[in-house]
Parts: structure tokens; sequence; C-alpha cells
């Protein structure tokens, strides 16, 4: 059973993000009951442990983390060298990812092709190219969920399109019965001034 354990700690080292016991089940190519007792057996060898790693369960699964206490040190010895554009492209890839690098491009504009290949560079996303065009997708890895500390990303809703923009060569007057209407300039007339024509 110490092998197995060991074949655990190590697949859920290089996943760098929580995984279900049925995913470790699949990746250890056991059935899911010995993988339970293979992690009973692991969570109490990292209980016993004065080490710098700690086995935690979410509830997306288990992970492997830097306890509290040795977590300064990723910022110190890890330093995120990335600028504040570059940071918002790594958001949008993950908030909304996968999408393609055009409708990134649309989302956060021209800066995107300095953005990308750096975040590919570090490892953050990774890049692929679309069966159907020339474009790439863009999403995020798991070094990303593993250097943020994150487990799972919320899904953003998408906004209603925007209602069309007023036409600035149209007036807003009010009709009759009170809501606004967009006539030309010089046919706007108040309710208290009737039009008078010579």
């Amino acid at each position: 059973m110490a092998q197995l354990a060991s074949l655990i700690e190590a697949i859920l080292y290089l996943k760098g993000r929580p995984l279900s016991i049925g995913r470790l089940a699949e990746y250890a190519g056991q059935d899911r009951e010995v993988v339970e007792e293979g992690l009973m057996e692991l969570m109490n060898d990292y209980a016993h442990r004065d080490g710098a790693l700690e086995l935690v369960e979410t509830k997306e699964g288990y992970c492997l983390q830097l306890k509290t206490g040795f977590k300064h040190l990723v910022d110190t010895l890890i330093p995120l060298d990335l600028g504040v554009g570059a940071l918002r492209t790594l958001a949008a890839i993950a908030l909304r990812g996968p999408l393609s690098q055009p409708d990134l491009v649309d989302l956060r504009g021209s800066g995107v092709y300095q953005h990308v290949p750096e975040l590919v560079k570090l490892g953050f996303v990774r890049k692929r190219r679309q069966a159907d065009t020339r474009s790439f997708s863009l999403q995020v890895t798991d070094k990303f969920y593993q250097h943020f500390e994150i487990d799972q990303l919320p899904k953003l809703k998408r906004r209603p399109a925007a209602p069309p923009a007023p036409n600035p060569d149209l007036a807003v007057a009010e009709s009759g019965n009170g809501d606004p209407v967009e006539v030309a300039p010089g046919i706007a007339q108040s309710k208290e001034e009737p039009a008078i024509s010579d």
C-alpha cells in the first residue's frame, strides 16, 4: 500500500490542483476503494510529517499545497514579474477561457499580442491552434492554478448586448404621453410653447 500512497502523492504533485477520488483512481489505474485506502495512508503520513507540504481536501478533491507558514517564500523565490496589463489579460483568459485570441483582442485590445507570448513562456497559459480557423485558443494551465492557489474559478455570466448608442444628430423631445422620442434638430418642441410658423 505504501507504493500506492507514493503513486498518489506523485499524481497530486504533478497535477498541481485538486483531484477527485475518481480522477485519482483513473490516473493510478486502480479501483476507487483501493485509492481511498492509499489516500488515507498518505493523509496519515502527511499529518505526522513536520514538512512544508500538506495534503488537504477541498470541495473539488484532494491536493498537495504549501503550508501557510511557508507561503511568503512563493513571492520571494518565484517573483511574478508581470505588468498590470498582462495580469488583466491573464485574468480575462482565466475567467472567460478557453477563448480565441481574436475574442481576447476584442476584450482587452491589441496589447494582448505582447501579453500572450509572455504568459505562455511563464507557463500560465496554453495556446493551441483551432482546427477550423487560423486563430489560437487560449486557456490557463495547471501551473496557473498552483501558483495562484485557486481551486476553481467562478463562471461569468455573459452580459446582454448593450442598447444602441443614441444618434448625436438627433435631439430628444417628449411625446404626448411623456415618453422621450428622438427628433431631428430644430423639430424638438417644448410643452409650454407651441411652435409658431410665419
